[in-house]
C-alpha cells in the first residue's frame, strides 16, 4: 500500500477562521517560540530579524530574574531591563497606532495605491491615515516611500491637501524637520510642510498650531539652499496671519529673516522679505527691525531683488515708515534711494507714495519735510499723483513756514510735481482755504514769505491753460497782486502774469469761435 502523506497544517490565516481564540493564541505562541530560536542563526536580512531577536533577549532576561538570589551585576541588569522596557514601550505604541488607525480592519491594508480621480472622500481619508501610520512606525525606507506618496498626494489638488491637514498627523510630520532626522527624510518633510503651509488658511493654521514655525526658522537659518527656499515659502505663508506674526520674535526669527534677505538666494529673499512685511505690522517687531538694521537691507532689495521682492520690499518699508522710528527709517530710505533702480521701484509703489502723503497731512514738521522732499524727487505716475491729491492743502500750508530750513523748497517742489496732473490743478483751485493762503502770500505787503514760492505754485496751476482755474484765482484777488509784483520786477511774476493773460485770451477766442 502506498504510504499516506501526513496531513498538511492549514495556513495561519485559514486556521484563524476555524479555531477558537485560545487555540489560536496557543498556535501563535508556538510559532513565536520557533521563530525566536531560528532568529539566532539567520545570516541574511539580519536587520529585519532584530525585533524577533529582541523577544529572545527578553526571554533570557526573564530566565535570569526567576532565581530568588540574582548573582549577576545588578546595575547592568537594571540597565538591560530599562532598555528592554523602552523598546517594548515603542513596540506597544506602534501597535496601538496601528489599531487606532483602522488600517488593520481593511482587506487591502497591506498595499495601498493612490486614490484615483473618482475616489470618494472616505477612500482618501483612509489612504492618508494609512500613509501617516507607515510614516510613523516604519523604518527609513518605509518613511521615504510614505513621504513620496504624501508629496504626490499634496501636489494633486487642494482637496487632497485639506484632507492631509485634517486627517494626517501633522505634528509628527513637523518632528521630521529636526536636525537629527535622516537627511533625505528631512528634505521631503520640509517640502511637504511647505506645501501644506502655503496651500490654504486652514492648513497653515494647523502647521502653526502644531509648532511648525520654530523648526522652519531653524531650517531657514542653517539649512541648505533648497531647504531655505522651501522654509521661506512656509514662513511667509504662516506669518500672513497677523495672529501668527508675533511668534517670529518669540522664536528669535527676526534676525534670521533679515539675514535671509541679505544673503539668501533670490527665491529665499523674495519670501523672506514677504515675511518681514507680514511681521512688521507687530509694533515690537517693527521696532526690532529698525534696531537690527533691516531697513538698509530691505532697501537694497529694491535694487537687486526680483520684481516680486521689490514690491514686497516697498510695502515693508511703507509699514516700517509708519512706526515710532519713522524719521530714522525715512532718512535711511532717502539716503539709499539715490540709485535709479531703487528710485524707480519706490516711485511705482502706490502703498509707499500714499504713506508719504499721509505723513505730509498728519506728521510732524520733520516728517513733512522728508516726505515732501521724497515726493519732489520721485518720478511718480499720474495715477499715484491723483491718489495723494488730498495732501496738496497741507503742502500749501507748509509754504508759509520758513523753518526748518528747506521746508518751503521741498513743499513747493512737491506740489508743483503734483500739479502736472489736470485733475489735481482743478482740486487745488476748488480748495478755498488753499487759494486764499496763496493769494495772501502773493500780497506785496506780506513779507513773511518769499514771493517766488506762491508764484511757482500759481504758474503750475495755470500751466494747463484751463479758464476755470484762472477765473477762480482772479476772483480770489490773485491778479492784482501778481500785477503789482510784476511792476516791482519780482522774479517769476511776469511769467505768472503772462499765463493769466494767455488763459484769458484763449477763453475769449474760444467764446468767439463758438459764437
Amino acid at each position: 500500500m502506498p504510504t499516506s502523506e501526513p496531513p498538511q497544517t492549514p495556513p495561519l490565516s485559514e486556521q484563524s477562521e476555524t479555531q477558537p481564540p485560545q487555540t489560536l493564541l496557543d498556535l501563535i505562541t508556538g510559532v513565536l517560540s520557533i521563530l525566536l530560536l531560528s532568529s539566532l542563526s539567520v545570516r541574511s536580512f539580519v536587520g529585519r530579524w532584530q525585533v524577533v531577536r529582541h523577544f529572545q533577549r527578553l526571554k533570557a532576561l526573564s530566565d535570569q530574574c526567576t532565581l530568588s538570589s540574582f548573582a549577576g551585576g545588578k546595575l547592568l541588569m537594571q540597565s538591560d531591563l530599562d532598555m528592554a522596557s523602552a523598546s517594548l514601550s515603542n513596540h506597544l505604541q506602534d501597535l496601538d497606532l496601528l489599531l487606532r488607525s483602522g488600517v488593520l480592519h481593511q482587506s487591502n491594508a497591506i498595499v495601498l495605491s493612490q486614490p484615483g480621480p473618482g475616489s470618494d472622500k472616505d477612500d482618501l481619508v483612509f489612504f492618508v491615515r494609512d500613509l501617516f501610520t507607515r510614516l510613523q512606525i516604519g523604518g527609513i525606507e518605509f518613511k521615504k516611500k510614505a513621504l513620496e506618496s504624501l508629496l504626490q498626494l499634496l501636489n494633486k489638488d487642494e482637496k487632497s491637501t485639506a484632507v492631509v491637514a485634517k486627517e494626517g498627523n501633522v505634528r509628527y510630520l513637523i518632528s521630521l524637520l529636526e536636525v537629527n532626522s535622516q537627511p533625505l527624510i528631512r528634505d521631503q518633510a520640509v517640502l511637504a510642510v511647505s506645501i501644506l503651509a502655503s496651500s490654504s488658511e486652514d492648513s497653515r493654521k494647523i502647521i502653526f498650531e502644531e509648532g511648525g514655525l520654530g523648526p522652519l526658522l531653524r531650517i531657514l537659518e542653517t539649512g541648505s539652499i533648497p531647504l531655505k527656499e522651501k522654509a521661506a515659502i512656509a514662513v511667509e505663508a504662516i506669518t500672513a496671519d497677523p495672529e501668527n506674526a508675533w511668534a517670529v520674535s518669540a522664536y528669535g526669527g527676526v534676525s534670521v529673516l533679515i539675514e535671509a534677505c541679505r544673503s539668501g538666494s533670490q527665491p529665499t529673499q523674495t519670501h523672506a522679505v514677504g515675511a518681514l512685511r507680514n511681521v512688521a505690522s507687530v509694533e515690537d517687531i517693527r521696532m526690532a527691525l529698525g534696531e537690527e538694521g533691516a531697513v538698509p537691507i530691505v532697501v537694497q532689495l529694491l535694487d537687486s531683488g526680483t520684481t516680486a521682492a521689490q514690491e514686497k520690499a516697498a510695502n515693508c518699508l511703507s509699514i516700517l515708515a509708519s512706526s515710532e522710528t519713522t524719521e530714522h527709517v525715512l532718512r535711511t530710505i532717502s539716503s539709499l534711494s539715490v540709485t535709479d533702480s531703487i528710485s524707480r521701484t519706490l516711485s511705482s509703489s502706490t502703498v509707499f507714495i500714499i504713506q508719504l502723503g499721509e505723513f505730509i497731512k498728519h506728521g510732524n514738521t520733520i516728517l513733512q519735510q522728508i516726505s515732501a522732499s521724497f515726493l519732489s524727487k520721485l518720478s511718480i505716475s499720474d495715477g499715484n499723483k491723483r491718489a495723494i491729491s488730498s495732501c496738496m492743502g497741507s503742502l500749501v500750508k507748509l509754504i508759509e513756514s520758513p523753518k526748518p530750513v528747506g521746508l518751503q523748497d521741498a513743499a513747493v517742489q512737491a506740489i508743483v510735481s503734483l500739479l502736472t496732473v489736470r485733475s489735481n490743478r482743478k482740486d487745488l483751485v476748488r480748495d478755498e482755504k488753499s487759494v486764499m493762503r496763496l493769494v495772501q502770500m502773493l500780497d506785496p505787503k506780506n513779507e513773511a514769505v518769499s514771493k517766488k514760492y506762491p508764484l511757482m505754485v500759481l504758474t503750475a496751476v495755470l500751466g494747463g491753460g484751463r479758464g476755470g482755474c484762472r477765473k477762480r484765482l482772479v476772483a480770489a484777488g490773485a491778479n492784482k497782486h501778481i500785477q503789482s509784483l510784476a511792476e516791482m520786477e519780482v522774479a517769476g511774476a511776469k511769467k505768472a502774469l503772462q499765463r493769466l493773460a494767455e488763459n484769458r485770451l484763449k477763453t475769449i477766442f474760444s467764446q468767439t469761435w463758438r459764437q
